[in-house]
C-alpha cells in the first residue's frame, strides 16, 4: 500500500484524545495548585510553587500541542526522546509542586 492510500485507522485519533485528556488533567492540577497556594493569603513559598507549577504546565502544554498537531499528518512521526522526557518531567514537576504546597 502506498503512503498516499494509507488508512491510519483510529490510532492517531486515540492518541490525540489521550494527549488532550492528559493536558486537561495537568490543567486541573495547575488550577488546584493555584487555589491551594492562594488560599488564606499568598505566602512567598506558595507564590514560588505556583510560579513553578505554571511553568511546568506551560511546558507540558507546548509538548502536547505539538504532538496533537503532528498526529494530523498522514504518517505521524514517533514522539522524540526529548519531547517525551519534557512531558514526563513536567508531569512529575506538577505533582511535586502540588504536593509541596500541601506542607
Amino acid at each position: 500500500m502506498t503512503s498516499a492510500g494509507r488508512d491510519p485507522g483510529l490510532q492517531p485519533e486515540r492518541t490525540r484524545l489521550a494527549w488532550r485528556r492528559t493536558t486537561l488533567s495537568c490543567t486541573v492540577v495547575a488550577l488546584l495548585a493555584g487555589k491551594q497556594a492562594l488560599h488564606g493569603g499568598a505566602s512567598p513559598a506558595g507564590i514560588v510553587a505556583l510560579s513553578l507549577s505554571v511553568l511546568a504546565w506551560l511546558g507540558f502544554l507546548r509538548v502536547a500541542n505539538r504532538r496533537v498537531q503532528g498526529m494530523g499528518t498522514a504518517r505521524p512521526r514517533p514522539l522524540g526522546a526529548r519531547a517525551a522526557l519534557t512531558a514526563a518531567a513536567c508531569t512529575v514537576a506538577l505533582a511535586v509542586f502540588a504536593a509541596a504546597m500541601l506542607f
